[in-house]
């Protein structure tokens, strides 16, 4: 765009020049006029015009047939510029789908009954390694119970009552603060981290049941993957709401350069925000907590098999769910660019030649001269260059990384560890606002307000809510209530109010 906004007005005023000119020189009208149009004929602008578009056009097409859902030309372009791959662990590096792999009941408590009670808790978490302990529970054949009062504490854990008692479940950090864990468990739920497996533990009315250990297995192609994107020079980050030790234990697996461990749901987006200080972001990313942290990033990518909400917020899309299609989508992004750099060498390669000799320039000297329908005959050969050139992108073959080259200046991460994080915006003074919304009908009606608020005021931690029709997010100061109003009706929804504190 930049390019034409430039060329178009240049070649006409080179045009108008040299027929005013031959008129000067003392030519006839009709001849000055011929040089005129010969430079208006011969100069490209066609050849620019298609340029950029045909090769965004095949290089779409040829992501599409390899399961690479590019939804803008604006994300086939910048993928290839990101300096910093941040990766979710669930789902992303690994399957997503969880087993349990030992069960250590605490003393006075047998494997039985701490499963069962596990799974009665669990049962109405959606949480992925809530899956793993029910589906061990169902291979048991083991019946339980109906809880009331269920909570999920983002992050933390699970709480819920059985009858007369109060189960709790969730994270070493969370159950400690809860009740006292004898100094054998701690030792075992240790040891269980540092092989990659997540500890939860479990209590009954404030009494330790024990430990159920669940293991989520590497996808076959992440640590490929991931190698693939440091031989281009990209930093390759996991984040994880696991603990440091297991999070450490699925990295060095993975083989990525850095790891964010403790990353709470909502923390995502602050961690994305922190790297996009230091280089071009990506975000993969499958679930509806990766939401926020996608559209944060600079390019945001989801998994195929991931939730409606990711999808939609991503700018690109890896239908067949494999992570080897990431660097597979740089490097098309990257040959992409390569391309249409080389059709605006074509381009002007005809034009630089051409416009002079159109021009008359070489007529005194050399006695040259250029027929108009010659001067066509040339433009339609640029034309053919810069589409044939596009179509070479057919041949391109996204998965071979024989050729990869590393970017120029790689980044060198200084990482702030996700506590660090929270503490810089906990010293910040953020007024909390509390939209009322109406129309709000599911998932995807929550997905497109976050991303309307976000990118109207810059907010922090959106989260919207259908069934509660409220929209609750963080700015740095008062927001204009007449600008939250259109911005939601621009969304398609109906604003019912606000509340700022």
């Amino acid at each position: 765009d930049r390019v034409s906004g430039v060329f178009v007005p240049a070649v006409i005023t080179i045009a108008v020049i040299t027929t005013i000119i031959w008129l000067l020189a003392g030519q006839t009208f009709g001849y000055a006029l011929a040089r005129g149009i010969s430079v208006l004929v011969i100069s490209c602008p066609c050849a620019l015009g298609l340029a950029t578009p045909v090769a965004i056009m095949v290089g779409n097409g040829m992501g599409a047939k390899n399961g690479i859902l590019f939804k803008t030309a604006v994300s086939l372009e910048e993928a290839g510029k990101v300096q910093i791959v941040a990766l979710d662990k669930t789902g992303t590096i690994t399957s997503g789908q969880p087993e349990v792999t030992d069960i250590l009941p605490a003393e006075g408590v047998t494997e039985t009954e701490l499963l069962t009670l596990a799974c009665a808790l669990e049962k109405k978490s959606e949480h992925p390694l809530a899956k793993a302990v029910l589906k061990k529970a169902e291979e048991e054949n083991l019946a339980t119970g109906e809880v009331t009062g269920f909570q999920a504490l983002p992050g933390n854990g699970l709480s819920a009552i059985l009858g007369s008692d109060k189960l709790t479940g969730g994270s070493m950090k969370f159950i400690s603060s809860q009740t006292k864990v004898s100094a054998d468990l701690n030792r075992r739920a240790e040891q269980l981290a540092e092989q990659g497996k997540t500890p939860l533990l479990f209590t009954r009315n404030g009494k330790l049941l024990g430990i159920i250990a669940v293991a989520d297995v590497i996808k076959e192609d992440s640590p490929r993957a991931v190698k693939e994107l440091q031989n281009m020079g990209i930093r390759v980050v996991m984040l994880t709401g696991d603990n440091e030790r297991t999070a450490k234990a699925i990295g060095a697996q993975a083989g990525v350069d850095d790891v964010i461990a403790g990353v709470l749901p909502d923390g995502k987006e602050s961690v994305i925000r922190a790297l996009k200080e230091q280089g071009k972001v990506a975000m993969v990313g499958d679930g509806i907590n990766d939401a926020p942290a996608l559209t944060r990033a600079d390019i945001g990518i989801a998994i195929g098999a991931g939730t409606d909400i990711a999808i939609d917020a991503a700018d690109i899309v890896l239908m067949k769910s494999q992570l080897s299609d990431v660097p597979a989508a740089v490097r098309l992004s990257r040959a992409t660019l390569r391309n249409i750099h080389e059709n605006l060498f074509w381009a002007f390669f005809y034009n630089i030649i051409g416009i002079p000799l159109a021009a008359g320039v070489w007529i005194p000297l050399f006695g040259w001269t250029l027929n108009p329908m010659f001067g066509a005959a040339a433009m339609s050969l640029s034309s053919f260059c810069v589409v044939t050139n596009a179509l070479r992108l057919n041949l391109f073959q996204i998965h071979n990384a024989a050729k990869d080259k590393t970017i120029k200046n790689p980044v060198t991460l200084h990482i702030s560890h996700d506590e660090n994080i929270k503490e810089e915006k906990e010293n910040k003074t953020m007024v909390k606002v509390t939209v009322n919304v109406e129309g709000m009908m599911c998932g995807h009606c929550e997905a497109h307000v976050n991303k309307a608020i976000q990118a109207a005021f810059g907010a922090e931690d959106v989260v919207s809510s259908h069934e509660n029709g409220t929209t609750v997010f963080s700015v740095p100061e008062k927001v204009d209530e007449a600008k939250v109003e259109e911005v939601i009706k621009e969304a398609g929804y109906e604003f019912k109010g606000i509340t700022q504190e």
